[in-house]
């Protein structure tokens, strides 16, 4: 028997608020019920001074929805609709105190390094840039994971072409998902991919933090996070809680895109983030038929805006065929085609990451394109 919301809210009856007694199925905060074979996510509304009292109401919430028959997975998150109390609010004014810097949030067990990818708008590639830094540091010898962080349009799982569902390894801890010699950890992996989610900010930092800390992801030298596209209060808010090393902002050239980085740059400082630096993806296209070079998206945006801003230039990323084709086809082009100019471009950029680091590599590992 298929599982139903009135499924889900009858095991809800048996979770009770702290102040009132009353259930959570009959207290109207339960919201964004979605079903996807056994796996359950919900969010449960509050008010943002509630946060602390309430997170034991999540976990009963968790296990009484996790001890139904054909559960396998529950996500839930807690959600607050006031703006003045929200997390991306209390990271704004926590960074424009006087003299006061955010306090540095609790490292993940086992990662020495976490790093963002992030863009300040969607569609200028920066899923796929993420995914092949990954691959291009751990062809430098570090063991290297990848977050999607994407919830509302995860990439990973198609860019490095893993299906199935990760295992649960104790408790609710989960098992990543590996490929090309990295660990991989997504919602893509929870939900069907047709699943539209409609999520809100508060309930996104709830997802990605657990896919971040009850996730099994073992001795990682870098953890590579895909940040969800944009400068609003989730991204705000998960610069400020994750423990990030630096962060890469990737751009197109033209000067619509570079606003947007300009803001992803602004958005970092201000939660005390270094900026590794910036790359310029679709930078140029080259004819495969005639060689002709052609700037279909400007060319050197990145690069002025990158001296004009102070930060680091890592590099020039071409709009090319062939790492479209490996994206889309699950073999990034950086696994597939090693010895091609593209994936030497995307190992040049990770060179300069690794240096900015600044920690020591292992052995490569061999890659295995199966």
């Amino acid at each position: 028997m298929s599982l139903s919301q009135a499924d889900i809210l009858r095991a809800l009856e048996l979770v009770k608020l702290p102040a009132s007694g009353q259930s959570l199925a009959a207290s109207g905060r339960v919201a964004d019920i979605l079903i996807d074979g056994g796996k359950v996510i919900f969010a449960i509304g509050i008010d943002a001074t509630e946060a602390d009292a309430m997170e034991p109401v999540r976990r009963a919430a968790e296990s009484a929805v996790g001890g139904l028959p054909g559960v396998t997975q529950v996500l839930v998150g807690l959600t607050a609709d006031k703006a003045p109390a929200s997390a991306g609010m209390q990271a704004r004014q926590q960074a424009h105190r006087p003299g006061g810097a955010p306090p540095k949030p609790a490292g993940v067990p086992g990662v020495r390094q976490i790093i963002a990818v992030a863009s300040g708008k969607g569609g200028v590639g920066k899923s796929t840039t993420a995914a092949n830094l990954a691959v291009a540091l751990a062809t430098l010898g570090l063991k290297v994971g990848v977050l999607d962080s994407d919830i509302y349009g995860p990439s990973m799982p198609k860019i490095f072409g893993i299906t199935g569902k990760p295992q649960i390894v104790s408790g609710r801890t989960l098992a990543p998902m590996e490929a090309y010699g990295l660990k991989v950890m997504s919602i893509g992996f929870l939900v069907d991919e047709e699943t539209p989610m409609i999520w809100r900010g508060p309930m996104v930092i709830s997802a990605i933090t657990q896919m971040l800390r009850e996730v099994a992801w073992g001795e990682l030298d870098v953890l590579v996070v895909d940040m969800p596209p944009g400068t609003g209060d989730a991204q705000l808010t998960m610069a400020q809680q994750v423990p990030l090393a630096g962060a890469v902002i990737v751009s197109t050239p033209q000067d619509l895109a570079l606003l947007d980085a300009r803001r992803g740059v602004a958005m970092f400082r201000k939660v005390a983030v270094p900026i590794l630096g910036l790359v310029e993806n679709m930078s140029y296209f080259i004819c495969p038929e005639c060689g002709h070079r052609s700037d279909i998206f400007a060319h050197g945006g990145a690069r002025h805006e990158a001296e004009r801003l102070g930060v680091p230039f890592l590099g020039e990323i071409p709009l090319a065929m062939p790492i479209r084709e490996t994206s889309d086809g699950g073999r990034p082009i950086v696994a597939s085609e090693p010895q091609s100019a593209h994936a030497k471009a995307y190992l040049a950029l990770a060179r300069q990451v690794q240096a900015s680091l600044g920690g020591a590599t292992r052995a490569a590992p061999r890659i295995v394109i199966e």
